[in-house]
């Protein structure tokens, strides 16, 4: 199958970053933007910005027919994904294939739950520095989309079918065979650079050099890949090493996610995170006194609001 038809769910930073690419790339209207009557108003009538250029998108909304895509991209916030399943059925056909660039190890296995694992790519986003304020994207490095079978040690036509249509679309990606473990390595990327950025309130930079804020950060990553042990990914130091790299690469003045949120004043994705990182330790009875920290100031943050 040629991929033709792409439907993004979510205009985040992710979705317009990606958007805002395929839209230069591909014929009108085989890009829809999936979305409800009352965003679709507002992004038609405030338009959407990425790095200084006006984008407006072909958008649908969920209740609207037509040939299905041959593939979904998943861009919102874990909070709205439930709804997001529920707004692109319409876009679902037999040979669709699901891509989940939320944070976090579950979107996967939720989204699966309504149309199938046999539908779904295992994929993360990487190395990207966008920051978005109000309406407005700027980023400085683009990233790349790394994807593969939840199952490892191969790559399949489904994987082969997506990396043709992102290299013909000029898309970063790269094509694994070890997914669950890059998802594990981005979940300890999370764990520590996100919770920490937010509640130093700083930036990218205070992390990339030596001093308290990045030893937090590693402290938090370490208790993570202690858990991956008992999980059976076996994170260790060389992955920890490989994802400061990717860190150290961006751009000093950029923000992960969680600090855009708690800068304006959203609920942040702390469940995700330290959230998560506790619940497992309570399953395998092992201490994450790090994470407890970070979570409780993420939440004493949020109770501020």
């Amino acid at each position: 199958m040629k991929i033709k038809r792409v439907s993004i769910i979510g205009l985040g930073a992710l979705g317009i970053l990606f958007g805002h690419h395929l839209n230069k790339k591909m014929p009108q209207g085989d890009l829809r933007i999936i979305a409800d009557e009352e965003r679709i108003r507002k992004y038609q009538t405030d338009f959407v910005y990425c790095n200084g250029e006006c984008y407006d998108f072909n958008y649908l909304e969920p209740e609207d027919l037509g040939e299905p895509a041959d593939l979904i991209i998943f861009a919102v916030k874990y909070h709205g994904l439930r709804e997001a399943i529920q707004a692109v059925k319409n876009q679902v056909g037999e040979h669709t294939i699901i891509l989940s660039a939320l944070n976090g190890i579950t979107s996967e296995t939720i989204i699966g739950q309504t149309y199938g694992m046999d539908k779904i790519l295992y994929c993360i986003a990487q190395g990207m520095d966008a920051v978005k304020v109000g309406n407005q994207l700027t980023y400085d490095h683009m990233g790349m989309l790394v994807f593969g079978e939840g199952e490892p040690g191969f790559i399949s036509q489904r994987v082969e079918e997506v990396s043709h249509f992102f290299e013909s679309m000029e898309v970063p990606y790269e094509a694994v065979t070890d997914m669950n473990r890059r998802i594990w390595g981005k979940f300890m990327l999370n764990v520590g650079v996100n919770q920490t950025v937010a509640v130093t309130e700083s930036n990218y930079g205070e992390i990339q050099k030596e001093g308290l804020a990045r030893d937090i950060m590693i402290a938090a990553m370490r208790e993570v890949t202690l858990l991956s042990e008992k999980e059976g990914i076996n994170l260790n130091e060389a992955d920890l090493t490989y994802w400061l790299n990717v860190l150290d690469n961006l751009s000093p003045e950029g923000k992960p996610s969680m600090r855009q949120d708690l800068e304006a004043k959203r609920f942040s994705e702390v469940e995700l995170f330290s959230g998560a990182v506790l619940e497992l330790g309570r399953k395998y009875k092992v201490q994450t006194p790090v994470n407890q920290e970070l979570y409780l100031r993420i939440k004493e943050i949020e109770d501020g609001f």
